[in-house]
C-alpha cells in the first residue's frame, strides 16, 4: 500500500463510481479497477460493494477512507515542512484553533505575528478542542489555539491572560440597566445558553453558589451562543473576547464577577514532535507568562 493507491481509493470512495474516480484521476477504468483489487488483495478485505449505480463502502473501506485523508493530509504537511526548512522563515505555518481564539488571535497575536514575519502563511483548521488536539497528534497542525479548561498530557503549552466571561442578552432580559457587571447569583432562574465545553465549569460554579444553572440550550460553537442569545432565546454566557465573533446588533453585556467563570487562550503542541522554527517563533510571540518548555 502506497500513497498512490491511496489517492486512488479517496477517488473512488467520494466520487461513488469507478468511472467518476477514473475521469477525476485522468485515467483509464480498468487501470483504476485493477489498483482496487490488488489493494483489497495486499490488506486482505473487501473495501467496496458494488451495486447497480454506486459502489458502497464495506466497514472496512469506510476505515480506510478515513485513514487515507489522514494519512495524505500527514504526507502534505511533511512535504510543507521539509521545503519550509530550507525556507528559515518562510513558508506555511499550519494552526488548528477553536472558534472562540477567533478574535483574540487575530487582533492581539496573528497580526502582530504578520508584521514580523511577513514571508510566513497560514493554513488554519477549525474545530473544538478535542479535533485540535487529535490533529497535533496526527501531526496535521503544529500549534493549536484552545481554551481552558483542557488535559495538559504530552502538550507543551503557553497561556494567553485570563479572561472573564460575560453574560450576553437583548435588552429585555436586562434586569438592572445601571449595572455592567453582575454576581453570579443573578444568574439564578434565567434561560442560558451555553458552550458546551464549559458546561460543567458553570454547573459547577452556580452549585457552589447554591443553586441549578436553568440551561435552555447547549451547543457546540460560541457563536451559536451569540446568535441565539441576539435573536433573544436566553442570556448567553461566553468570553469576553468571543462577543465579537458573530451578530450581536440586539446584545448588550455584563462581566461575571466570579474568579471561577474565568477562562484562557492557550498555544499548546506536541511536546515529542518536531516544531519548526515558524511554529517556535509564532509561540514564542504568544503572550502569558505561564509557559511549559519548548
Amino acid at each position: 500500500m502506497d500513497i498512490r493507491q491511496l489517492k486512488y481509493f479517496l477517488a473512488i470512495a467520494e466520487e461513488g463510481q469507478i468511472t467518476s474516480a477514473a475521469k477525476k484521476l485522468q485515467m483509464a477504468q480498468p487501470p483504476l479497477s485493477q489498483q482496487l483489487k490488488q489493494l483489497e488483495d495486499e490488506l486482505g478485505v473487501k473495501l467496496v460493494e458494488r451495486g447497480p449505480r454506486r459502489i458502497q463502502l464495506t466497514e472496512a473501506g469506510i476505515i480506510l477512507q478515513n485513514r487515507a485523508k489522514q494519512i495524505l493530509e500527514l504526507s502534505d504537511s511533511t512535504t510543507r515542512e521539509m521545503k519550509d526548512l530550507g525556507k528559515g522563515l518562510k513558508g506555511t505555518l499550519s494552526i488548528g484553533t477553536v472558534s472562540s481564539s477567533g478574535a483574540t488571535l487575530l487582533n492581539d497575536r496573528l497580526s502582530e505575528f504578520h508584521r514580523n514575519y511577513a514571508g510566513v502563511k497560514f493554513e488554519i483548521h477549525e474545530g473544538n478542542t478535542f479535533m485540535i488536539i487529535d490533529l497535533l497528534s496526527k501531526g496535521i497542525v503544529e500549534v493549536g489555539i484552545v481554551r481552558t479548561p483542557f488535559n495538559l498530557g504530552n502538550l507543551g503549552y503557553k497561556y494567553a491572560d485570563p479572561e472573564p466571561m460575560i453574560a450576553v442578552m437583548t435588552p429585555e432580559y436586562d434586569w438592572d440597566r445601571a449595572k455592567s457587571t453582575i454576581d453570579v447569583t443573578e444568574l439564578q432562574d434565567k434561560p442560558l445558553i451555553i458552550y458546551r465545553r464549559f458546561e460543567q465549569l458553570i454547573r459547577e460554579t452556580c452549585s457552589a453558589h447554591g443553586f441549578e444553572p436553568n440551561i435552555f440550550c447547549k451547543n457546540d460553537d460560541a457563536r451559536t451562543t451569540l446568535l441565539w442569545a441576539n435573536a433573544g432565546l436566553g442570556i448567553g454566557i461566553v468570553t469576553r473576547t468571543t462577543f465579537e465573533l458573530a451578530n450581536n446588533t440586539n446584545l448588550i453585556y455584563k462581566e461575571i464577577e466570579c474568579d471561577n467563570l474565568r477562562t484562557q487562550i492557550a498555544a499548546i503542541w506536541m511536546k515529542d514532535k518536531y516544531l519548526s522554527t515558524i511554529a517556535a517563533k509564532f509561540i514564542e510571540s504568544f503572550s502569558g507568562d505561564n509557559t511549559s518548555p519548548i
